[in-house]
């Protein structure tokens, strides 16, 4: 039999929101920077420059030029292994990034390569600068005579062509015998290298110059032209 009373409802229990105090949580933690020897866990980090036979004369009259922009400025230690003949960098506890330990090694290989310290300083100043290396043989086999030649192209009378191509590309270039060594941005170095290398294949010098002159005129052309037209633009705006 089927009973006539109702089902009683279900009882549902409302718990209580628990409420959040305010200032209950932990303030926000503040780390100071990691130091260079903090990273490595610790432990010193090196780097050593090996010094070419030509360039030890050089290195100790301008040592003072290197130590003082090195340690002072980038707070890395450094030192001349007179029996190893190489320049031996290490970083310190007060370094203040890991780079400058690099950026001190590229400084001081850039000089052995024949860079003056004026311009080799650079690299401790700016990030986007690079050295590039290459020697003649990479872009024709020349002997002889021939290479002679391709190698007073490249400089050109009293050094002229170089000067010529620094100024207009931005870049350093040093030419050691069969080697060239470029200094500067990526850009700048990329349009220095193929001037350099259509000197190597045989093309005149006075013909690399008129194609810096002739970008210089196109590009101030296109200035020109965008500046007649902005003017244009706007006679035609105001007018309406």
């Amino acid at each position: 039999m089927q009973s006539s009373k109702a089902p009683a409802p279900m009882e549902v229990e409302i718990a209580p929101r628990e409420q959040k105090s305010e200032g209950t949580l932990p303030a926000k933690p503040k780390f100071e920077p990691l130091k260079a020897h903090e990273m490595s866990d610790g432990r010193v980090q090196f780097r050593k420059v090996s010094v070419p036979p030509h360039r030890y004369s050089p290195l100790k009259k301008a040592w003072m030029e290197i130590y003082t922009p090195v340690y002072e400025q980038m707070k890395i230690d450094v030192r001349m292994n007179l029996k190893a003949r190489k320049v031996e960098l290490k970083t310190r506890s007060d370094t203040p990034d890991v780079s400058n330990l690099q950026k001190c090694a590229d400084f001081v290989h850039a000089f052995m390569l024949g860079f003056d310290v004026i311009d080799a300083i650079a690299l401790l100043r700016l990030d986007e600068l690079y050295v590039e290396s290459f020697e003649i043989k990479d872009v024709k086999t020349l002997r002889g005579e021939h290479l002679s030649r391709a190698i007073g192209r490249l400089s050109g009378k009293g050094g002229k062509t170089k000067f010529a191509i620094e100024n207009a590309t931005k870049t350093r270039i040093v030419i050691a015998d069969t080697k060239i060594h470029i200094l500067g941005s990526f850009q700048n170095i990329k349009v220095a290298r193929d001037s350099l290398c259509s000197l190597i294949l045989g093309s005149p010098a006075g013909k690399v110059k008129r194609q810096f002159s002739g970008n210089r005129k196109a590009r101030k052309k296109f200035i020109l032209d965008d500046a007649q037209s902005n003017s244009f633009v706007l006679i035609t705006i105001s007018r309406s």
